[in-house]
Order: structure tokens, then sequence, then C-alpha cells
């Protein structure tokens, strides 16, 4: 049963993040410390939605007097799809993994690459513009950074995957917005300079199948999978490579959708530095 109006009429300013499984997510965490930092009066729950009731209970949420929701895995796509209007590069990923309610209806947007582009820029000195980046993967994860990350100006960006066709594939759909291909592991056109990880080989404890010679000198290899050393990062260091972890981006992606719902910036390093020391 979806939860009931009367919780969320009793909350000043409600917002929550719906997913399945929910308990291990830390976006109440650091929304309360955003809420804090910037004196917000908000209040933000996680909500377990059935993996067939995402729609029932976020609508009742809404009806309740919810202001905006975060979504996670497995409903962004249904969350585009609930969605009345959406933005740019929301449309462009194809999922939404943030709402906002108003009379107007609900607006759904993907604050994802904008919170690794945030990360790169602003807690780990990359600048984008002109890097050779690869770009691992070709299922969600991917598709919702290849537009913020084009929209920095690199000097080439390539999509790998397994299955090369759905790489070519995912690069042709955003070609008209920057210097973009896609293909297999074979032959990668590299070294690069910045070398992301969107696969899900490190939920498997798997290095995808990267050539000794993928990176470029001073090179920084990213996993967005966070509170683990994978096999990725690991391979990475053995090549004298620069690394990081996914950590930064959640909280900038995170910090990314409290702005959209409260016209104020939250600042990050804080809050990602109380989360490294929990």
């Amino acid at each position: 049963m979806p939860p009931s109006e009367q919780t969320y009429r009793s909350m000043t300013d409600a917002y929550a993040v719906f997913g399945n499984p929910i308990a291990h997510s830390k976006s109440p965490l650091i929304h309360a410390a955003f809420a804090r930092q910037t004196g917000q009066d908000i209040r933000y729950t996680a909500l377990l939605a059935p993996l067939d009731g995402f729609r029932e209970t976020v609508e009742a949420f809404r009806d309740g007097g919810g202001r905006g929701a975060n979504v996670t895995v497995p409903f962004k796509e249904q969350a585009f799809a609930l969605a009345t209007r959406r933005s740019e590069r929301a449309e462009m990923a194809g999922a939404v993994n943030t709402l906002s309610f108003d009379g107007a209806g609900i607006l759904g947007d993907n604050t994802d690459g904008a919170g690794l582009v945030r990360d790169l820029a602003n807690n780990l000195a990359i600048g984008l513009a002109g890097k050779r980046i690869l770009l691992m993967g070709a299922g969600g994860a991917a598709r919702g950074v290849i537009l913020p990350l084009l929209e920095q100006a690199p000097a080439a960006l390539y999509i790998a995957n397994r299955t090369a066709d759905k790489a070519a594939a995912l690069a042709k759909g955003f070609a008209r917005h920057g210097e973009i291909s896609g293909g297999g592991y074979d032959g990668l056109p590299g070294p690069f300079d910045v070398v992301i990880n969107a696969t899900a080989a490190s939920l498997a404890g798997e290095l995808p199948p990267l050539p000794a010679t993928v990176f470029a000198g001073g090179a920084l290899a990213y996993d967005m999978m966070y509170g683990r050393d994978t096999p990725f990062l690991a391979f990475a260091r053995s090549r004298e490579a620069r690394t990081a972890d996914g950590l930064g981006m959640l909280v900038e992606q995170a910090a990314e959708a409290f702005f959209l719902w409260r016209g104020v910036r939250p600042e990050t390093r804080p809050v990602i530095d109380m989360l490294r020391a929990a």
C-alpha cells in the first residue's frame, strides 16, 4: 500500500528518495547536512517503493504535500515516464533521478552528469576541455553523464562496451552534441586523459578488458562505484594513474537536486569529508 497522505501532510517541505532496495541510501544523511548548512527547513526521508507500485507511491507522496523526490534503481525509467515535462539532460539520458512537484505538473531532471562533472572539476581539479575521455559502459549510468561531459568540450569522448554495436549506437545518438564515437575494447583509440568506469564490472569484482596502454601520462581513473577498492582502480594504480571513486559524484548530484528544489547551492566538500570519515 502507498504511504498515507497524512504521513506527509505533517511535514514541512517534504522530500524523499524512492528506490527498491533503499535502506542503504545515504541521501537522507546528505540532504540533512545540506539543510543544516543552508538553513533550509526541509525533511527528507528514504521510502521503499514496491516494484509494481512506484507511480502510486510517488503520487501519494505528492498528494500529501511532497515537494520533490530523488529516484534511484530500479525506477529511473519509470520516473522518466511519470514526469509531465523534462529537462534536456533528462531527455537525452532517457532516465530521471530528480522530480520536482508544482502546480504545473512534475518536472523530471537527471543530475548524475552534472554531479560527475562538478566532482571532476571542483573536487579533483580536472578540467575536461580539450581532454580525451574514455567512458566504459553503454547502460543507464553511462547514458546519464554523456551530455554533461560533452558540454565541457573535450577533444574526444569514446564509449567502450563489450557489445560494440550498443556503444556505437549510443554515441550516434549524441553526435550532434560533440566529438563522440563508440565501439568495443579492441583497438581503443587511446591513450586517454580521463577514464570513467560506468559498468557493472566493479559490482562483480571484475575488470573491463582494458589494454595496459589506455592511460595517458597523468591520467585520472574514475570509478562511479564508491566505498570499495575496485579491480579497475587497482589496475589504474598499477599503471601509475591517479584514481578516484564515485562518492564525490554522489554528493554533487545530490547538491544539484537540492539547488533545483531550494534555489541554494550547498557546499559539498564538508559533506564528502563527513561521509569519508564515516
